[in-house]
């Protein structure tokens, strides 16, 4: 008897959790919104949850089996997420609409994860404010005054490549790639010299990897978080990670108290944070804590040197599959290089066209951030249909998938960067190229971006060939674990000196 009533038990509260997670599941039917059928607790995300697809490869399949419609409605176990294909609408989300989803859908828990209350994950309240106190740090002009920092680490780079390349072994560029672009966050943000290209075990690496590198504790607490936030809050002190807290809190508290006591200025991130702190009356009745402060410091880190060196490591490989492409680029480099006297400027960087387009290219076949999400504010309509949804739903929209639709890139897996020739850059519809996201709440460190990494390149390229070699993989294999879009297998490549 005792068997047959846990039996009964059981069996409650498995028809519990199956009509609980299942409530919801024809809110897109009754919307008129077709969709993937979802799966009772699971909704649409068993190939996620089990780590066989990445987000941003269960959008792709999602955009190409309801290759008509222009939204998709899926579920996060109950919960409906609309997934937008048509550029207009995005136009609509993004831009004309914006403040109705200022608001992105990743979540905050600042009991738990205090850093993540940064620019990137913050509600539009404190987002506003700040958002508009950091932008002058990242202006062409602060860009330029930066530049000979960024050309600092550069030459280490370039130092650090004449010891390794000898050795005639197979380089992982994703490693090789990090180091500078951590070195250069380090001097361009926090004013220290993180020295990664010589010290393989310094605080700043193993930080990096705690972030990024995903092993199985740290990617089930990243999907507990994002979706069961409920029970993520309920095992939170299980799920906090003090070191890495402790480290960027301590870390940016230390280097402002250093800086105000020695009066030290350097106008870089740091400085610019130490102002606003110092300067409260400024920012709307936002509170500026200590750990506020430190979220900033922690995603500019993060995002500054992650996204660079996965971009760089990606071009790498493209220009060793795509030879031709490799000489016409360092052809240019050292043409503009030639007009210089070797120097390299911030203006003759700017004038390298051929560059710019394999950097365009690069990202238009692997964007780092592979979903952008959005949160409504209020309820919405969207123009030209039917489809209303209340407050607070989220909105995805699949830049990947868009990146690589043939409608939009004819033979997308090519690596073509003509693509984005001026004409053929106007004759496509602005929000089909979203690597830096569109819209108010873009990617505030673009410009950076796009500098940092386009100095590695050089750096790399005007000295030796990157070329195939046996650990190469033959096909880049998204990592489904990743936070962004990386392969699952190392990047190996052979470089060559050029005599």
């Amino acid at each position: 008897m005792a068997l047959i009533a846990i039996l009964c038990i059981v069996a409650v509260i498995l028809l519990f959790l199956y009509v609980y997670s299942s409530k919801n599941h024809d809110f897109w039917k009754k919307q008129g919104v077709k969709g993937p059928d979802p799966l009772p607790i699971l909704g649409n995300f068993k190939d996620i949850l089990l780590n066989r697809l990445s987000p941003g490869e269960m959008a792709k399949n999602l955009y190409n089996q309801f290759n008509d419609e222009s939204m998709i409605g899926i579920y996060a176990r109950s919960t409906p997420i609309l997934l937008l294909k048509d550029p207009e609408l995005i136009k609509d989300i993004l831009i004309k609409d914006f403040n109705k989803f200022a608001a992105r859908d990743l979540p905050v828990n600042e009991e738990i994860e205090p850093l993540s209350q940064n620019l990137l994950n913050l509600e539009p309240k404190r987002w506003r404010p700040l958002r508009k106190k950091l932008s002058p740090v990242f202006t062409s002009g602060k860009l330029r005054e930066m530049f000979f920092l960024l050309l600092e680490s550069g030459n280490h780079f370039e130092t650090y490549l004449r010891k390794i390349v000898p050795k005639n072994e197979p380089i992982e560029c994703r490693l090789l790639t990090s180091k500078f672009t951590m070195d250069v966050i380090g001097s361009c943000a926090f004013g220290i010299d993180i020295n990664t290209l010589s010290d393989e075990e310094n605080d700043f690496v193993r930080m990096g990897r705690k972030i990024f590198v995903l092993d199985f504790w740290r990617s089930i607490k990243a999907k507990i978080r994002d979706f069961s936030p409920g029970l993520f809050t309920l095992l939170g002190p299980i799920m906090k990670d003090e070191e890495l807290d402790n480290f960027f809190i301590s870390l940016i508290r230390d280097t402002m108290k250093y800086r105000k006591e020695n009066n030290v200025v350097r106008h870089d991130f740091v400085d610019l944070l130490r102002y606003v702190k110092e300067n409260p009356e400024k920012m709307d009745d936002v509170e500026l804590t200590d750990t506020l402060i430190a979220a900033q410091c922690f995603i500019f880190f993060a995002a500054g040197f992650e996204t660079s060196s996965t971009t760089m490591s990606n071009s790498l490989y493209e220009l060793a599959l795509n030879p031709s492409v490799q000489d016409k680029l360092r052809n240019e480099i050292q043409q503009v290089l030639n007009k210089s006297e070797g120097k390299l400027t911030y203006d003759n960087v700017k004038s390298m066209k051929y560059l710019h387009k394999v950097f365009q290219e690069t990202l238009r076949k692997y964007p780092p951030a592979t979903l952008l999400g959005r949160k409504a504010s209020e309820k919405y309509t969207f123009s030209g249909t039917n489809v209303t949804i209340p407050k607070d739903s989220k909105v995805w929209i699949p830049v990947y998938a868009i990146h690589r639709d043939p409608k939009n890139y004819p033979k997308p897996e090519l690596f073509d960067p003509e693509r984005f020739e001026d004409e053929e850059i106007n004759s496509r519809h602005p929000m089909l190229y979203l690597p830096f996201g569109e819209g108010p709440r873009n990617c505030i460190g673009a410009r950076f971006a796009i500098f940092q990494t386009k100095i590695g390149l050089i750096k790399i390229l005007q000295n030796y060939r990157v070329e195939e070699c046996e650990k190469t993989p033959k096909e880049y294999v998204i990592d489904p674990s990743a936070f962004l879009l990386a392969p699952k297998e190392g990047i190996y490549l052979k470089f060559t000196e050029i005599p």
